[in-house]
């Protein structure tokens, strides 16, 4: 299946935001594959995904693939070297579409993104309230690059979105 999804840069955690998930990726080394737990108030999900990009410069646009799992299976895999990523997921409702908000935990605390997916013809849209920068482009907001950072490189990148929403604050 191909997913195209616009992202931004949130300067903060929205108002009315619903149906919080607690997702925990575990991105397998050496491989494109993710391995993600989901839970919500009412059930866990495990699955196995594999995104590829349609154009390798370009995060935008992916194939993705899930095979959904049975926790033992979530389990043995979860036994794989991977670097991992938490967040907790809830949906916003803007006008006539929906998108998804990221609060990330761990060394990413304080990054919020909000995420929506996008037919193939559709424009680019502006940025929601809110937002400091689109970042549908920038690899450095992908999942596996995310999962990847470093202590010092999450520093790094989450002082350069505290200092681009300053510049936009001052505006």
């Amino acid at each position: 299946m191909i997913e195209r999804e616009q992202r931004w840069v949130l300067r903060a955690v929205p108002t009315g935001l619903v149906d919080p998930i607690e997702i925990s990726d575990r991105y397998i080394r050496d491989t494109e594959l993710r391995l993600r737990r989901m839970k919500s108030t009412d059930e866990v999900i495990w699955k196995l995904g594999q995104k590829t990009r349609v154009r390798p410069e370009s995060p935008e646009i992916v194939n993705i693939t899930n095979i959904y799992l049975r926790e033992h299976e979530y389990q043995i895999l979860g036994q794989l070297q991977a670097a991992t990523l938490a967040k907790t997921r809830r949906h916003w409702r803007r006008a006539d579409r929906v998108l998804s908000v990221d609060e990330f935990h761990g060394r990413l605390t304080g990054l919020i993104l909000a995420e929506i997916e996008l037919e193939a013809d559709d424009d680019l849209l502006g940025l929601p309230e809110g937002a400091i920068a689109d970042v549908t482009h920038d690899d450095r907001f992908s999942g596996g690059s995310l999962a990847s950072l470093d202590e010092r490189c999450a520093e790094q990148l989450l002082a350069e979105v505290a200092d681009q929403s300053t510049v936009i604050n001052a505006e």
